[in-house]
């Protein structure tokens, strides 16, 4: 391989790199929103990774039941998390055409994988 050929893909390697920053950081303004419980608990999370928000209907807080708000919490967050990152895989995806390109800051390093 010519250095020059190598200079190339190492030019489009880092422009590569450098739009999936700023794509990371345009997803953390981004948000999904997941309701359970019809819509007893919706949390909001952005893009990255974050829970930005959590509202809980007065009508399912039950003192002699807060096993069944914790569970409703605990699956409103997880649902809010795995669509935030399926968000990101999908813009990440778009950016870089499917492929998974190891050690250019994917999505590991927004969701602390």
């Amino acid at each position: 391989m010519s250095k020059k050929m190598l200079g190339n893909i190492m030019r489009e390697a880092q422009k590569l790199q450098a739009e999936m920053i700023k794509m990371q950081e345009e997803a953390k303004t981004k948000t999904v929103e997941a309701t359970v419980g019809g819509g007893m608990v919706t949390a909001i999370a952005n893009g990255g990774g974050e829970i930005v928000s959590l509202k809980i209907e007065k009508e399912v807080v039950n003192p002699e039941d807060i096993e069944m708000l914790q569970d409703l919490v605990v699956a409103a967050v997880n649902e809010a998390l795995r669509r935030a990152q399926e968000m990101v895989n999908t813009e990440m995806s778009k950016l870089t055409g499917g492929l998974q390109i190891p050690g250019l800051g994917g999505l590991g390093n927004l969701f602390g994988k």
